[in-house]
Order: C-alpha cells, then structure tokens, then sequence
C-alpha cells in the first residue's frame, strides 16, 4: 500500500511539472486506468478510502510523507498546490529530485512531454481543457516495471489552505 501511494504520487507530479495554461493554487487529480507491471491498481477512490480506514497513527504518517511532498488527500483524488511563481515560470517541480523533463510538443490545448527520473521514466501528453481542468495520460517505468496512468486534474481554489507548494 505504501509502495503504491509513493509511486502513485511520483505518476501525478508529471503532468504538473510541465504545467500548461492553468491557474495558481490547489489542484484535486483523480486518477484512472492506472496499471503497474501490466496490473490494474486499485481505483483513487479505493485507495482513498483504504488510507482513510488506515488506524490513526499510520494514516497520520502517511499524510506527513505525503504533506512533505506537498500532496494530501482530497475528496476523490489528491491534492496539491502550485504557486503563481510556479504557474508563471512552468517550473512546477516533480515529486522526486534528480527529475527532468523536456517538451516534445507544445500548443494552447495540448503539451506532450518525456521525463526522467531516477527510479522512473516515460511520456505522456496533457489535454488543457481549460485553465481549471486538464486530462492527462502517461506510460513509462517506474522501479523497472512498466506503468499507466490517466489523471484528470481540476483547480479547486486559489487558497490552497494549510498545504505548501512543492519545492
């Protein structure tokens, strides 16, 4: 479970580290048809409800790990929040250090990418449906195994409340 969260969390950041033409502020993404090593991972919603009915202090310390990578639990997905520096820059920075990324294509509705990471790789392409909302699809490697992701991503509020941005 834990595996899958922090590898989960790693797969979100792609789409915002190569941030289009969308808003500041706190993003809710919701995850589906993600499959690891050719197998379907549980939905967000199931993995949400999981980490919800985890005991109190093991749901404490995954939300820390996850608060520390500026992400937290929202309504149907997670949660993380861009500054306007971050949004003006498109140097939204991915979960994991050691990353890049470059821009393979690029317009108003549209941005395909390839990123690199130390225990992950892959591509994928961000649908900008609006500045509130982009759909997100990517493959690649993550620990050596093969993995997929599509995400759908909405801006909920400029106030990102109590969560920091990542750094």
């Amino acid at each position: 479970m834990l595996r899958t969260s922090l590898l989960l969390c790693g797969l979100l950041a792609a789409p915002f580290a190569l941030a289009g033409p969308i808003r500041a502020g706190l993003w809710e993404v919701e995850t589906a048809n993600m499959q690891v090593a050719g197998q379907d991972v549980p939905a967000m919603q199931e993995m949400l409800a999981q980490l919800k009915n985890l005991p109190p202090q093991q749901r404490q310390m995954m939300e820390e790990m996850m608060k520390q990578q500026g992400v937290s639990l929202g309504d149907s997905g997670v949660r993380v929040c861009l500054s306007q520096a971050q949004v003006d820059t498109q140097e939204i920075p991915l979960q994991e250090s050691g990353c890049s990324q470059e821009i393979t294509e690029r317009t108003d509705q549209l941005l395909k990418f390839r990123y690199s990471c130390p225990d992950s790789s892959g591509e994928g392409e961000a649908r900008f449906v609006s500045d509130r909302e982009m759909v997100t699809r990517v493959s690649g490697t993550a620990q050596g195994q093969p993995t997929q992701v599509e995400t759908r991503s909405r801006w909920i509020s400029a106030d990102c409340g109590g969560l920091t941005p990542a750094r």
